[in-house]
């Protein structure tokens, strides 16, 4: 089995800065395409950002210039550095991994369960 833990969510100012982290465990053979997705209430969920095995990243509009997207591959691991953060970035962070199972030819995507990232005053 393979899972997906999403840590780092809470309570900030607006302007202030948080980390969140993502790490995936299991019998995996490759993992691939890493990225973080918002949920905000009432709405579908948005990609914040991407970043391939190699470290090519893809941010959206709303989040280039202010978040950072890196990856440990030697931990398995995924991080989203949110700086100037914005009562509008208030939403449900998910983590996505794009990989193959040991033993599997295909590759499938898998979800964390999400963290909450509340901005408010």
């Amino acid at each position: 089995q393979v899972q997906l833990v999403e840590s780092g969510g809470g309570l900030v100012q607006p302007g202030g800065s948080l980390r969140l982290s993502c790490a995936a465990s299991g019998r995996i053979f490759s993992l691939n395409t890493m990225a973080w997705y918002l949920q905000a209430p009432g709405k579908k969920r948005e990609l914040v950002a991407s970043i391939t095995q190699e470290g090519s990243t893809l941010y959206a509009d709303s989040a280039k210039g202010r978040f950072t997207i890196s990856r440990d591959n030697a931990k398995n691991t995924v991080h989203l550095l949110m700086s100037s953060l914005q009562s509008e970035d208030t939403a449900v962070y998910y983590c996505n991994a794009r990989l193959r199972r040991t033993g599997w030819d295909m590759e499938s995507d898998y979800w964390g369960q999400g963290t909450q990232v509340t901005v408010s005053s």
